[in-house]
C-alpha cells in the first residue's frame, strides 16, 4: 500500500504540471488512419533465437508483435544496425511514425534525427530508461516518449543483489581460479567478507531501489538512501532503511553503494575523480543504472589503486562498449554486457507493455500515467 502510494504521489507530480513549452507543438499521439511505420531496434540473437520461444527482445523474434502489427496493414521493420549515417535504421528516419528502442541495445534519437523525423510521432522504451533519447528535443517537437514501468524492476533488484554478494565474496578470482585450474584459497579469503553488517546505501529509491532495500533486509545490513523524495514512513520502517538527505554525507559512510537514478543532465559524469576520493576506501560500487553516470576512467583510477575494492555492473558509456572500453580491462571488476533487465521474464514484460501501449496508440487511447516519460512537451519529475 505504501509503494502504490508514493508512485500515486509521482503521477499527481506529473499530471499538475504546466505544459506551456509544447504550445502548438504537439503532434498528435492518436493515430490517424492508415498503414503506420513501425520501427524497432533491437539486439541480434543469431543462433540463441530459436532456443527459447519466449526470447521476445531480439531482431529475430521483434517482440513477438509482427503477425499482429502486419495482420492491421502496418509496416513493422526490425534491425539491430542503428549507428552513424549510413545504417539501417538511418534510412527510415525521415519516414517511420513509430520507433521501439530497448536500454540493452539502444538507438540513440538525437536531436538532429527528430528533426529529420518529419512523421515521428511516438517513441517507446521496450523496457525502463529513455536517456537514449534526447529529451528535450523530443518535448520541444511535440513527441511522446513512454516506457514500460515496471516490467524489469525485479529483474534488476534481484541481479544488483547478486552483484553485491559477488563482490563481498570475492567470487570472481575464485571461479577464474576454476577456469585455469589453479587452486588458491588464500587468493581469495583474503578479501571476502560476510554482507551481514555492512552499510549499504542506495544512491536513488525509486522501484529497483526499494526492492533492492527490501531484499536485502533479511541480511541484516545498515541500510541508507539517497532520493529527491522520502519514502512513505510506513515502508521505510516496513524495509529499515534511513533517508539521508544529503548524499555527500551517506557516501563516506556506505562499504557498499549502489547506483539507482535515472540519467539526466544534473546526473552524468555525478561520480568523477572528486567524489570518488571521498568515499571510503575499499568501497564497493555496483552500477546497473546508466554508465555515464560515473567517470569513466576515475572508476578505472579508483580500482586500480585499490580505492575501489570492486566494482560491477552491467552498463556502459557507449552501449555496446567497444572493444577498447577500459572497464573491460581494470582490476577488481565484475562486469557484464547489459543483461540485468532482460531476463526472460522481463521480455515477456515489456513486449506485453509495448504490444498494449501501440493497440492504444491505434485506438487513440491514453497509456498509463506512469509509463510516460515525455506528454504534452513536459518530462516526468525524474527526468527534470
Amino acid at each position: 500500500m505504501a509503494m502504490k502510494r508514493v508512485a500515486a504521489s509521482a503521477i499527481r507530480a506529473f499530471t499538475s504540471s504546466g505544459n506551456s513549452s509544447s504550445s502548438g507543438l504537439t503532434r498528435h499521439l492518436h493515430a490517424s488512419p492508415g498503414s503506420k511505420k513501425i520501427v524497432g531496434v533491437f539486439y541480434d540473437a543469431k543462433e540463441y533465437a530459436a532456443k527459447n520461444p519466449n526470447f521476445l527482445g531480439c531482431t529475430e523474434n521483434a517482440l513477438g508483435i509482427r503477425q499482429w502489427l502486419e495482420s492491421q496493414g502496418h509496416q513493422y521493420i526490425v534491425t539491430s544496425d542503428k549507428d552513424g549515417p549510413n545504417c539501417e535504421l538511418e534510412k527510415h528516419i525521415p519516414d517511420l511514425h513509430v520507433l521501439i528502442s530497448t536500454p540493452f541495445h539502444p538507438a540513440y534519437v538525437t536531436a538532429e534525427r527528430i528533426k529529420k523525423a518529419k512523421n515521428l510521432q511516438l517513441l517507446l522504451t521496450a523496457g525502463i530508461g529513455s536517456d537514449h533519447v534526447d529529451l528535450k528535443a523530443a518535448a520541444d517537437a511535440g513527441l511522446t516518449v513512454a516506457e514500460v514501468t515496471g516490467s524489469n524492476v525485479v529483474s534488476v533488484a534481484e541481479d544488483e543483489l547478486m552483484r553485491i554478494l559477488i563482490l563481498v565474496r570475492n567470487f570472481v578470482p575464485g571461479h577464474h581460479q576454476v577456469i585455469t585450474g589453479d587452486w588458491n584459497v588464500a587468493g581469495i579469503a583474503y578479501r571476502a567478507y560476510d554482507l551481514e553488517g555492512k552499510t549499504v546505501g542506495t544512491v536513488g529509491a525509486g522501484r529497483i531501489g526499494r526492492l533492492l532495500l527490501q531484499r536485502l533486509k533479511p541480511f541484516n545490513c545498515n541500510l541508507l538512501y539517497h532520493d529527491r523524495v522520502k519514502m512513505d514512513p510506513e515502508l521505510e520502517n516496513q524495509i529499515g532503511a534511513k533517508f539521508v538527505e544529503d548524499l555527500d554525507a551517506m557516501l563516506p559512510k556506505c562499504d557498499i553503494i549502489v547506483i539507482n537514478m535515472p540519467l539526466t543532465e544534473k546526473t552524468k559524469g555525478m561520480f568523477d575523480k572528486d567524489r570518488i576520493a571521498k568515499l571510503k576506501k575499499g568501497v564497493l560500487i555496483v552500477n546497473n543504472a546508466r554508465g555515464a553516470i560515473m567517470d569513466t576512467q576515475a572508476v578505472v583510477d579508483g580500482c586500480s589503486s585499490g580505492h575501489i575494492a570492486g566494482y560491477s555492473g552491467d552498463v556502459w558509456n557507449p552501449q555496446p562498449a567497444p572493444k577498447d572500453h577500459p572497464w573491460r580491462y581494470m582490476p577488481n571488476q565484475a562486469m557484464t554486457p547489459h543483461i540485468s533487465g532482460t531476463t526472460i521474464d522481463a521480455q515477456i514484460r515489456y513486449a506485453d507493455g509495448v504490444k498494449d501501449m501501440l493497440d492504444r496508440y491505434f485506438k487513440g487511447e491514453d497509456f498509463p500515467l506512469q509509463n510516460y516519460i515525455v506528454k504534452d512537451g513536459e518530462l516526468a519529475p525524474q527526468y527534470r
